[in-house]
């Protein structure tokens, strides 16, 4: 008889430890996988990167984060932009005429799918010209592609602010 009741003991605990075990791994299969941060922080880190370089001044910093393949929509120029040299030629240009260049971000969209992100928004252009700061509103699009390391531009629009309408 005693074994009798051990034996039933010994199933009940088994039936108990399956059921926690079961609980358990449900538990751990619905928590999303952790990885280095979330899509859209990873886009705001990537345009966070392309305004600090922007604001060195330096072809060699901005030109790295674009993709080889990228495309360029200036908000300085009326030509698109579509490999490397032209890309660089922009910045360089941009750099001569707009001393000291910085951009703050205001109000944008990150949008994500898959390894393509979209980020949508307007920044506000500041330099010195002429020795007085100026400021240049303007409207942005930023496509990003994540080659598995970087989310790297892939297609970038920037356009003056236009004026509200009267």
């Amino acid at each position: 008889m005693k074994s009798s009741v051990r034996q039933h003991g010994r199933q009940a605990m088994r039936a108990f430890l399956q059921v926690v075990l079961m609980s358990v791994t449900v538990m751990f299969l619905s928590i999303p996988p952790m990885a280095a941060g979330e899509p859209k922080e990873e886009v705001e880190a990537a345009a966070a990167a392309w305004a600090q370089a922007l604001g060195e001044d330096d072809p060699d910093k901005v030109l790295p984060l674009y993709a080889s393949d990228a495309v360029l929509w200036g908000t300085l120029s009326p030509k698109l932009r579509s490999d490397p040299a032209a890309l660089r030629d922009y910045f360089v240009g941009a750099f001569k005429v707009l001393s000291g260049l910085k951009v703050a971000f205001g109000d944008h969209l990150i949008r994500v799918y898959g390894n393509t992100a979209v980020n949508t928004g307007y920044y506000t252009f500041s330099f010195v010209q002429n020795g007085e700061s100026k400021t240049f509103p303007a409207r942005y699009s930023f496509t990003y592609v994540n080659n598995g390391d970087h989310w790297m531009i892939v297609d970038h629009h920037s356009s003056a602010m236009p004026s509200p309408p009267k």
